[in-house]
């Protein structure tokens, strides 16, 4: 059965939750569109999380990767457009690390387009009421490192076809309540939702 890999982060910094790592796990092992959602954790500090995320493609050589994560502060869900071969981290990462001016991979590319269907996905989400938008930056911490590293290894295997990108999502209602200053927020039931509807949009 064709699979979609599906990634979320654990928490890190001073949030509580990671609504990313709630949705995959939510969604882990639902069937959509034929295709069986392998959800996974990646940690918060980038040479493990590109080791786990590298097992992850060679093991299900999948048909479809989304990488999620968590953008405190941001209003709606948004798809990232780019990735770029950099790191440098505005705050430690969970292994105390604080990357500066970092390559991602060396003698790589400056950038990576996501291959995800990101019109396509937007009408989705529109059409199930659920607000969202393009990012034209994914920032350049953990949540760029593994969408940077998802999009060369699938290169590097001759897979470009294979559609891969990246999905911020905004605060839960528990992050929001951590913040020291007010941040917009959905319910978790919603950011999962999201992401089941990117999902589907990917892999049809």
């Amino acid at each position: 059965m064709p699979t979609l890999l599906l990634t979320g982060f654990e928490p890190f910094h001073t949030h509580p939750v990671n609504p990313s790592a709630v949705a995959a796990q939510a969604l882990h092992g639902r069937t959509l569109g034929g295709s069986v959602i392998e959800g996974a954790l990646l940690p918060v500090e980038p040479g493990a999380a590109c080791e786990r995320l590298s097992a992850l493609l060679d093991g299900l050589t999948p048909d479809a990767v989304l990488l999620t994560g968590l953008a405190s502060g941001r209003p709606q869900v948004t798809l990232e457009r780019v990735a770029v071969n950099v790191m440098d981290y505005r705050i430690p990462d969970n292994a105390g690390r604080q990357y500066q001016d970092v390559p991602v991979v060396a003698d790589a590319p400056a950038a990576y387009l996501s291959t995800l269907p990101l019109r396509a996905t937007l009408r989705a989400w529109r059409d199930a009421g659920i607000p969202g938008g393009i990012s034209d930056t994914a920032g350049t911490f953990v949540c760029n490192t593994v969408m940077f590293h998802a999009l060369h290894a699938l290169h590097a295997a001759g897979r470009e076809d294979v559609p891969c990108g990246f999905l911020h999502l905004p605060a839960n209602a528990e992050v929001a309540l951590a913040e020291p200053k007010p941040v917009p927020y959905l319910p978790q039931e919603e950011l999962t939702r999201a992401v089941e509807v990117a999902a589907r949009a990917a892999i049809r």
